[in-house]
């Protein structure tokens, strides 16, 4: 069948669903440390490796994604899995530094190169199927990654319990190699769509690097996803220390990880189908740095006047949880409505290439975004208020780059 939910829709789901289950890596974290016998921080730099790979691959790969999405969807399936089975294997015949170094090198740079990619692989296809409504099919597909956590979380929590942390490796690395490599078959441009040669394309790095508009974007993209892995990845902890004298409502707390995970996709899909309806896509960016300010600054002065998130309880949990909720949200929609904001900007010609190039502030944002908060923490004395104060005090900074290098001139 020739059609944009069969040859792209569907294969961007199947695609993004699967690698998106890199954002589950605070479910089973503490379970690798346990079972290879080192700290926590140290495994956490499995996922900052994971994060880096995967900006850094996407721009690098967009020259290969842009002339053939076959060989590239095939080179995301192949690492993706081998990543995960790789990392299953690490943990169950190695500890200490040796497994360390195996999880490093599997979950981290395996694993993260073909997340790179496979993200990458489905985003023009889809823009050019859906070409009169770019915000929703990037949606579509992006909203596929943020989903994949509140899919995978029960089915991995199950997995451990029942069978152990090594087993879950195997058993999802194999049902995510059959959904990629449907994907990868299924994945196919519109009929007469043709990419020009590499050698006849006019694409210049070094101007696009040098375009004030791009530097803007990259910018705020990077400040949003910084803000969110900030939060996002201590997502857990800051739930247990703020409900630390609320025993009781540990159901309720269990639940948030799905919650949150399901406001990341509509998040997805929202925002960017909200763009399609509007003169210039970067208002839905002002919208999302006006919420993420206001809501970390609520919370960020409940916290130092308050008494909350300095690891003795708090009486702000609910309003802990809907931060969390809206701080989805936005990191969300700051993924999906990106590559139809740069096609705005620089055409549909290179889009593979630019969105690559983009994506390389997530490799930057993986680096610093959870690392940051645990300096924080730990010059803080393991206060969250803080980490909460400096994702607000960026929030600022990216609505004003929004409004003054990226907004639409009229």
């Amino acid at each position: 069948m020739e059609n944009k939910w069969v040859r792209a829709a569907i294969p961007a789901l199947l695609i993004h669903c699967s690698i998106g289950t890199v954002y589950c890596w605070s479910t089973f974290k503490e379970a690798i440390a346990d079972r290879i016998g080192v700290s926590t921080f140290a495994t956490g730099w499995a996922f900052s490796l994971a994060i880096f790979f995967l900006g850094m691959s996407a721009a690098f790969a967009g020259k290969i994604v842009e002339l053939d999405i076959h060989k590239s969807s095939l080179i995301a399936c192949i690492c993706f899995t081998l990543g995960m089975l790789g990392t299953g294997l690490t943990i169950q015949f190695f500890k200490g530094w040796i497994a360390l170094v195996g999880i490093y090198l599997f979950y981290g740079c395996v694993m993260g190169i073909g997340l790179g990619i496979g993200y990458l692989t489905p985003v023009k296809t889809l823009m050019l199927w859906f070409s009169d409504q770019k915000g929703l099919a990037t949606g579509i597909s992006i909203m596929g990654f943020g989903l994949a956590k509140a899919i995978a979380t029960p089915i991995m929590e199950f997995l451990q319990k029942k069978y152990g942390i090594s087993a879950m490796f195997y058993v999802l690395g194999c049902i995510y190699f059959v959904m990629m490599m449907a994907g990868h078959f299924l994945l196919k441009k519109p009929e007469g769509w043709v990419e020009k040669n590499s050698k006849d394309s006019d694409f210049k790095l070094s101007s696009i690097i040098k375009n004030k508009v791009f530097l803007g974007i990259w910018l705020m993209f990077f400040i949003n996803i910084h803000c969110g892995l900030m939060l996002i990845t201590y997502e857990k902890q800051l739930l247990n220390v703020t409900f630390a004298l609320a025993a009781s409502l540990g159901t309720i707390v269990s639940l948030v990880p799905s919650l949150t995970a399901a406001c990341n996709a509509l998040g997805r899909i929202g925002y960017s189908t909200v763009s399609d309806k509007m003169k210039d896509r970067s208002l839905v960016y002002q919208i999302i740095f006006i919420t993420c300010m206001v809501i970390t600054g609520v919370m960020g002065f409940a916290g130092l006047f308050g008494g909350g998130f300095s690891g003795k309880g708090g009486s702000f949990g609910f309003l802990i949880i809907i931060m969390l909720m809206i701080i989805n949200l936005g990191y969300g929609g700051g993924f999906s409505t990106l590559p139809a904001l740069l096609s705005a900007r620089f055409g549909m010609e290179n889009i593979s290439k630019i969105h690559g190039i983009t994506l390389s502030a997530w490799a930057v944002a993986g680096i610093t975004g959870n690392n940051l908060s645990e300096i924080i923490l730990r010059a803080s004395g393991q206060n969250y208020t803080y980490i909460i104060m400096t994702a607000m005090i960026l929030y600022i900074l990216a609505f004003v780059i929004c409004i003054t290098l990226v907004k639409e001139k009229r």
